[in-house]
């Protein structure tokens, strides 16, 4: 078994329409609770991580320099992500495709954990 990273994208837009209201806040979350509760009986949820807030720092460059981030000008955002264990990629596109973020139009990536010695 291997690792994977899922990392939940959606639009800001999208994400703030799917909570706009308390009954649909409620409704969102009942849909991932759902889902995590599936992946925790098939014992494939090895970390169910967190959200993410939209504010945020950009550090790069040479010089080191920090800009706001995430980018306004982007198509989508990571809004949260979760850490999963698959028998390969296949298999963990598969478990990600049961997302609810994927009924609003979001996305979910779908990232191999390398395993390295330090």
């Amino acid at each position: 078994m291997s690792e994977f990273v899922l990392l939940y994208r959606n639009t800001l837009e999208a994400r703030r329409e799917s909570h706009d209201s308390p009954e649909k806040a409620q409704q969102t979350m009942k849909k991932w609770r759902a889902w995590f509760d599936d992946m925790t009986r098939k014992a494939c949820l090895k970390n169910i991580g967190q959200p993410l807030d939209d504010a945020g720092k950009v550090v790069g460059g040479k010089g080191r320099m920090v800009t706001d981030g995430p980018y306004a000008e982007t198509k989508d955002v990571v809004g949260g992500y979760s850490l999963i264990e698959a028998g390969n990629l296949e298999e963990a596109a598969k478990i990600a495709a049961g997302c609810p973020i994927v009924e609003i139009g979001g996305l979910v990536e779908v990232r191999p954990v390398m395993k390295i010695d330090v």
